[in-house]
C-alpha cells in the first residue's frame, strides 16, 4: 500500500491501493462523474439513453473491480486505473480532483507494474474529441500510432490508439 502526499496537498494524504469490494459503489460513482463530464456532452440523446439503460459502467465495475487500483483521499475514492497485460483499459480521476497529479500517479503505477511484468510497450485508447486526455497522455510520453472508427458508442467518434516504449 502506498501512502503519499501530493505537492500542495500535504494535509490530505493520497492513498493508492488495490480496490476492495466496498469500493464498488464509489467506483461506479467515479465513472458516472467522468462519463457525465467527458462523454455525455458528446453523445446523441439515443446513445446516452442506451448507454445508461444498459448500465455499462455498473457492469464494468462488477466484472473487473478486482483488477482496479484506486486513489483515495480522506478515504474517498477520487481516481482509478485498470490495465490488462500491455493495455491500459481505463484511467479516471473525478472532476473535482483533476489537475492534482492523481492521474499521473496512477499512470506511473500502471507503467511500473506492467514493466515489472516485462511489458516493453504500453498501449491505450482515447477519442479525438477528448482533448484533455490526449494532452495528458502526450505529456506522459505517449504517441499516436493509429486512428479508427469508435464502434462502442454508436457514434461518429474516432478512436486514437497511443503507445509508449518502456525506457
Amino acid at each position: 500500500m502506498q501512502h503519499n502526499s501530493l505537492p500542495g496537498h500535504s494535509s490530505h494524504e493520497l492513498e493508492i491501493r488495490r480496490a476492495r469490494i466496498e469500493d464498488c459503489v464509489a467506483l461506479r460513482a467515479l465513472l458516472i462523474d467522468t462519463y457525465r463530464g467527458t462523454w455525455l456532452p458528446q453523445l446523441s440523446v439515443e446513445a446516452a439513453e442506451a448507454f445508461e439503460r444498459e448500465d455499462h459502467l455498473g457492469q464494468y465495475v462488477n466484472e473487473a473491480w478486482e483488477q482496479f487500483w484506486i486513489a483515495a483521499r480522506d478515504q474517498q475514492v477520487c481516481g482509478m486505473v485498470h490495465w490488462r497485460d500491455d493495455f491500459i483499459e481505463a484511467l479516471h480521476v473525478s472532476r473535482t480532483h483533476q489537475g492534482m497529479g492523481i492521474g499521473s500517479r496512477l499512470l506511473e503505477l500502471a507503467e511500473q507494474q506492467m514493466a515489472a511484468a516485462s511489458v516493453r510497450l504500453f498501449r491505450l485508447e482515447t477519442d479525438t474529441f477528448n482533448t484533455q486526455s490526449l494532452a495528458f497522455y502526450r505529456k506522459h510520453g505517449y504517441q499516436e500510432i493509429d486512428r479508427y472508427p469508435d464502434t462502442e458508442w454508436n457514434s461518429d467518434f474516432t478512436t486514437v490508439l497511443m503507445h509508449k516504449q518502456r525506457h
